[in-house]
């Protein structure tokens, strides 16, 4: 008589039939599961959902060209998949489904999930993918625990001794992570594929996106990255995905009202109440980014509004230019030159170099070359002595620390917090150049308020480089430009290299 130590021909059968859809994840899915049948969690479910169909073919249609690609030669590639949706499309039952297929099909795999908290990983996205599996026409092949699915012990012997495959790393892991140590993350390379998949991407921070991409420099088929959320936050890696041409994602944006098998009311009143357009609506239903995140401080929608808008000249503003001295290594020293609401006729200027005889040089130039009513420099770290130098070649020059106490003390905690919300209530009429250094920076600038006071600070430094981002030094330049009321232009205030005053003006409001 025949055990599960000892497969029948039932058995076997049945992994022969599994192997078939190797390439067709979507034959596998109807395949596998009992839909329709009675007495089953799919009795009333003829199907998965339109979007996910299309999905698993996507899947397909790409392992099925990187198997041509091989017979041909040339090395298989990474399948990127970023979808973003309002509620309730049935997100983490596609990585359900998918995760079942990958250890059903491509035999020894290893598939990775994890999701924005451990509290979504242990009680939503590890419970669904245990459902399928469950479900599964294949299930008594796995051992089901919390965070993990492992092979049964009479499955792993018969994978190892009759196919040979090594099923060290053959299981299904929900893997929790730490922002403050994201190689902790890092994974198994396996050579017999391996899938990751993000629920609430948009919560995951940067860091571990970087460290997933090594998850896939084994050379092999079947590498696919799935990353599926709500869209809460229009900065990170989850909206690059969709906005970043450099990255070769496939990208799908789903509305739940378009969604088969859902109650539109829902969705209905949430748009009734808050309208179309509104950023509520727009992340709970129709699956966009917001225009404006929760902690973000500027958004991309104020961004690109003030990269193309046409702003007619002002002579009557005063001409401002503003250096952000290099801090670190990687820093640039940024000049940047504003004139009342046009910040994109003069480009700005950026160098790397922590010598303040250099950078002082060089701003002086420009000074000269420009001939701005007012110059401000970031007092800082290396710009204390840059100012120093360049007060002592006869230039005047304001100074502005970060730290110091803002104009408007009920609303900011200091005066770099008071010069960025200024440029952002600015930028809503300004104009800017169409930089992408610039945007990256206006737009990943995130704030807080105290807990307390409820004053706005900006994010430290050293928060944006826990998100992966480098230090804001273009938008720090600009925002210098608002750190001091300075004179009109019609009346202009020039100092040359010998400290001569041309002319005298007036106070001028940074806004017009």
């Amino acid at each position: 008589m025949a055990t599960k130590s000892t497969p029948t021909d039932k058995e076997e059968q049945l992994i022969e039939e599994l192997q078939t859809f190797k390439y067709d994840p979507y034959g596998f899915v109807l395949y596998a599961y009992p839909w329709g049948e009675k007495y089953t969690p799919l009795a009333n479910v003829d199907g998965p959902r339109a979007w996910q169909v299309d999905e698993f073919k996507r899947i397909s249609d790409h392992l099925m060209a990187d198997a041509e690609l091989s017979r041909m030669g040339f090395p298989p590639r990474v399948y990127y998949s970023a979808t973003s949706s309002g509620r309730g499309p049935g997100k983490s039952a596609l990585l359900g489904m998918l995760a079942d297929w990958m250890k059903s099909c491509w035999i020894g795999s290893t598939t990775i999930v994890t999701a924005n908290t451990e509290t979504q990983l242990r009680s939503r996205t590890m419970a669904e993918l245990g459902k399928w599996t469950t479900m599964s026409i294949n299930s008594h092949w796995f051992e089901r625990s919390m965070l993990k699915v492992t092979v049964a012990q009479w499955f792993r012997s018969l994978v190892e001794t009759q196919l040979g495959i090594d099923t060290q790393y053959y299981y299904v892991e929900g893997q929790s992570w730490s922002e403050e140590n994201p190689d902790a993350f890092a994974g198994a390379h396996n050579s017999n594929g391996m899938m990751v998949a993000f629920d609430e991407a948009s919560g995951i921070p940067d860091p571990i996106w970087t460290v997933t991409e090594g998850f896939f420099t084994d050379v092999t088929m079947a590498r696919l990255w799935l990353v599926i959320s709500n869209p809460r936050r229009n900065t990170g890696k989850f909206y690059e995905c969709f906005h970043d041409p450099l990255d070769q994602w496939n990208t799908r944006c789903i509305d739940s009202r378009t969604v088969e098998g859902v109650d539109t009311q829902v969705y209905d009143r949430i748009v009734a109440k808050n309208g179309e357009d509104s950023d509520v609506a727009r992340v709970e239903v129709r699956g966009m980014f917001p225009k404006k995140g929760d902690t973000q401080l500027i958004s991309r929608y104020t961004v690109e509004m003030a990269s193309t808008r046409v702003v007619e000249e002002n002579p009557y503003a005063p001409l401002i230019m503003a250096l952000d001295p290099s801090r670190q290594g990687k820093d640039s020293n940024v000049v940047r030159w504003r004139q009342g609401r046009d910040a994109r006729t003069i480009p700005p200027v950026r160098w790397q170099s922590n010598d303040l005889m250099v950078t002082a040089d060089k701003t002086a130039k420009l000074i000269d070359d420009t001939q701005p009513d007012a110059v401000i420099i970031d007092g800082g770290g290396l710009g204390g002595g840059v100012i120093d130098r360049l007060r002592q070649l006869g230039y005047e020059v304001l100074e502005v620390n970060g730290a110091e106490s803002p104009n408007n003390a009920k609303k900011y905690g200091n005066k770099r917090a008071e010069m960025w919300g200024d440029m952002g209530e600015w930028a809503l009429t300004g104009a800017i150049d169409d930089c992408p250094l610039l945007a990256r920076d206006l737009t990943t600038m995130e704030y807080y308020e105290h807990e307390t006071t409820f004053k706005v600070y900006l994010e430290s430094k050293k928060d944006r480089r826990s998100r992966g981002l480098p230090s804001p030094d273009d938008g720090d330049a600009l925002g210098l430009t608002f750190g001091r009321k300075v004179k009109v232009r019609g009346s202009r205030r020039r100092r040359g290299r010998n400290g001569v005053v041309l002319a005298t003006g007036m106070d001028y409001d940074i806004f017009e």
